[in-house]
């Protein structure tokens, strides 16, 4: 070891510089006079480009480009940019001797005397395409060695003893790492690695891999001179005499902060677009299958309704039936709740008072919630008003404190407030700058890891047992926010409890529409005079508890399968009112509604659809009924259209 540092104390900067460039198998490094002709070559260079120095020196080197790069000036304009702008970089195409291709990464610096006169350029190429660079060795004197090293500042290049001391430092290492030569050489290279890293012993770990393998090669955080840290990708060759013996290493770094931090972005990105692309499929799968599955309910409801009404009460048989609706009217609003969380869900947008409204539903929530659980409340006077769904809203609100009951087993308080905000230019939470009101409704549960509420609103996703949950609570609170052209938010610790908030327009000033503010007593429907109905559907289960609600309901009903069989119907018989399913085939309700009033103008229509939305361009006058649908739901429809016309 003596004398391997005595070696090491005999060689000249000079030396050093030569020693280390011969050292840099990784990277091609040559020279350039200022007309673009090559003045010095490595072994590096010729391993990638097939040229042997005395093939190469005094030529051009736009002949390492292919002919279209020629033709469009890519060597010419390299140069222009270094020269101009101290720096090129490119990747691209190059070719060898042989005429094959490589794809390589190219930096150009300027090189220039103390007096700033350009004297030639610093070039350096790396072959990405098998990610190996041939032994790196320049053919040049020794000081056109230094100054091509100290020409080099996109790249710290120094040299190290072999105990890991930092025997030089080019103009790359001082500008990246921000150390003067004075600062650094004789110090130990430990110091530009972390401390945790510098615990775990990793600057001693490279230096013996780099010696027992050839080479190192890792990416990691290092510290700069003022404390602060980058991302580098690091390269350490150990440098051998002719002999064999280790004299040291070559360490070569760059910062790739920002190409991390750009990949981190496009990871990100890809992340948010899968989770975007699998919530967008499950919308349209929800909204695809909520008319069939509707249907399926306005069956099942609607003939155990009349079954339950025309049976004398039985205590043996009507708890069953019972039952049954019951499940049947949780489908029909686990449908909803799927159709509010794809956005999908037909919402009646209504200026609403919230504090007026929660303390219309105070006894609700607090049967809903039990004894031990308190609701504290809190508005400012003159709260503006919203624009969103009220039943929707109240739905929303039932379905959060149920939630934050389930946090807190032992009881607590669920504190549910509001307050006015407006938002500018930039948000957080991304909405349009506007005026909105800020619902929040707060535990103080066990909360939720990050994890968790990281998956707080996917569909389906509960912590809740089996029985216990949908999982489309927040899913649904999510849909509501987002269709009425809010937002909702979600905070929660572990221990803390959860904070959600729903952020909901203000009433544009002007908007002349009736004010919601609660529920009031269910409405009578009174009885209308016998009607003679067409019932139009392509399910013949739907059509048939169509019929026999509407007969129940006293009306006299000619039933259509299709709307081919609709206007037959209508041509022979005197017909007060059509009821037609929307989706059917080959003729749709909305156009057999379009038929009728061409060809029967007086004849109202009512479209029942098991869909969340009708498609644009839909004629909003015409009178819907969404299935599953009632008896008294269908009562409702008849007498309001008999009414209108």
């Amino acid at each position: 070891m003596r004398e391997t540092g005595e070696k090491a104390a005999t060689i000249g900067e000079a030396d050093r510089h030569r020693l280390l460039i011969d050292a840099i198998t990784d990277y091609a490094i040559y020279m350039l006079d200022t007309d673009g002709r090559v003045t010095s070559w490595n072994p590096g260079a010729q391993r990638f480009k097939g040229y042997a120095a005395d093939e190469i020196i005094g030529q051009h080197f736009s002949r390492f480009y292919s002919e279209q790069d020629r033709a469009d000036g890519a060597p010419a304009n390299a140069l222009r940019i270094a020269s101009q702008e101290g720096r090129f970089e490119r990747e691209g195409w190059r070719i060898r001797k042989d005429g094959s291709r490589f794809w390589a990464h190219v930096i150009i610096d300027p090189i220039r005397t103390p007096q700033g006169d350009l004297i030639g350029f610093a070039k350096i190429t790396r072959d990405l395409t098998e990610r190996k660079i041939a032994e790196a060795a320049l053919r040049a004197s020794q000081e056109q060695f230094r100054i091509l090293v100290q020409g080099v500042t996109d790249y710290a290049i120094y040299m190290l003893d072999p105990s890991g001391m930092v025997s030089n430092w080019n103009a790359g290492a001082e500008r990246i790492k921000g150390y003067a030569p004075a600062d650094v050489i004789g110090s130990h290279f430990s110091r530009f690695y972390t401390p945790e890293d510098r615990a775990a012993g990793a600057p001693g770990r490279a230096l013996a891999i780099a010696a027992a393998e050839g080479r190192y090669e890792q990416e990691g955080w290092r510290v700069r001179k003022d404390g602060s840290r980058f991302f580098a990708h690091v390269i350490i060759d150990p440098i051998r005499d002719d002999g064999g013996e280790l004299i040291g290493f070559a360490k070569i770094t760059r910062d790739v902060t920002e190409r991390r931090a750009a990949q981190q972005a496009l990871d990100d990105a890809r992340e948010a677009l899968l989770q975007s692309q699998k919530l967008e499929a499950i919308g349209q799968l929800t909204g695809g299958v909520a008319h069939d599955f509707n249907n399926l309910l306005m069956a099942v409801l609607g003939s155990l309704e009349l079954v339950r009404k025309r049976l004398p009460h039985d205590p043996r048989i009507t708890p069953l039936i019972d039952n049954a609706m019951q499940g049947a009217q949780r489908g029909a609003a686990l449908t909803q709740r799927m159709l509010a969380f794809a956005r999908k869900q037909d919402l009646k947008l209504d200026p609403v008072d919230v504090p007026t409204l929660v303390r219309g539903m105070t006894g609700l929530l607090q049967r809903s919630l039990g004894p031990a659980m308190r609701i504290e409340t809190q508005f400012p006077r003159g709260l503006a008003l919203v624009l969103t769904d009220p039943n929707q809203l109240e739905n929303a609100l039932l379905n959060l404190a149920v939630n934050a009951r389930d946090a807190m087993p032992d009881g607590g308080a669920i504190r549910i407030e509001a307050r006015p905000e407006t938002l500018g230019e930039a948000t957080e939470i991304g909405l349009p700058p506007g005026d909105y009101v800020r619902l929040t409704i707060s535990d103080t549960g066990h909360g939720m890891d990050a994890a968790i509420l990281a998956r707080a609103t996917e569909p389906f996703f509960t912590t809740k047992g089996i029985g216990k949950g949908t999982g489309l609570g927040l899913s649904m609170v999510h849909g509501l926010a987002e269709q009425s052209g809010g937002r909702m938010t979600v905070r929660s610790q572990v221990g803390e409890g959860t904070t959600v908030e729903v952020w909901l327009p203000q009433v544009a000033a002007g908007d002349e529409r009736q004010v919601f503010v609660g529920a009031g007593e269910p409405e009578t429907i009174q009885p209308l005079r016998s009607l003679t109905v067409l019932a139009v559907d392509d399910d013949s289960l739907v059509l048939l508890n169509t019929v026999a609600m509407l007969e129940d309901l006293g009306h006299t009903v000619f039933p259509a399968i299709s709307a081919r069989d609709a206007l037959a119907v209508l041509k022979r018989e005197k017909i007060d009112l059509v009821i037609t399913d929307f989706a059917m085939p080959q003729v749709t309700g909305l156009q057999l509604a379009d038929e009728i009033r061409a060809s029967h103008p007086s004849v109202p229509v009512i479209l029942a659809t098991g869909y969340a939305e009708l498609p644009p361009g839909a004629d909003p006058t015409l009178p819907t009924l969404a299935k599953p649908f009632l008896q008294n739901d269908l009562a409702r429809a008849l007498q309001e259209v008999v009414a209108r016309d």
